[in-house]
Formats: C-alpha cells, structure tokens, sequence
C-alpha cells in the first residue's frame, strides 16, 4: 500500500490543521503538576506566612519551633491531599 499526500505536510487523517474550536492537548503531565500546585498552594502560604511571622519576632526563632510546625503543617498536607502531597 502506498500513501501519497497532495500538499507537504498533510496527515493521512484529514489535513494538517486540527479542526476548528478543538485544541491540541499534547499530554497529561502539565495538567497534572498545575493542578498539584494549585492543591499545594494554601500550604506554601502558611509556610509563608510562618517565615514572615519570625522575622517580624511574633514567633520565635527556634529550630525546634520551626520542626514542630513543619511536621504538623507537613501531616496536615497529606492527610488533606493524600498521594498528591509532597513527599520528601
């Protein structure tokens, strides 16, 4: 079986121009990780919003401190988020 194409660049399929008002989706990955990091975003802010609060001296600067609340924001991610929590 031979194919042969009038213009350079035609699919066998119907042209080289997807139809019009579909878009091209080239695959799953990119949807995914924005929607993990729309899921992750309110757990970066507090995150934040704790760095902030130790350098402006409303919390204090410990170590110790700065474990506790990362272990209890870090349990409170992925019992919210399950496998898409982050995993380190």
């Amino acid at each position: 079986m031979v194919i042969t194409y009038n213009k350079a660049g035609q699919s066998p399929v119907g042209g080289s121009k997807p139809p019009a008002g579909l878009t091209q989706f080239s695959g799953f990955a990119p949807l995914a990780s924005a929607a993990k990091a729309l899921l992750r975003a309110p757990f970066d802010a507090m995150r934040e919003q704790y760095a902030h609060a130790v350098r402006a001296g409303l919390s204090e600067r410990s170590l110790l401190a700065s474990a506790k609340f990362e272990r209890k924001l870090g349990a409170l991610e992925r019992a919210t988020l399950g496998p898409w929590a982050r995993r380190v």
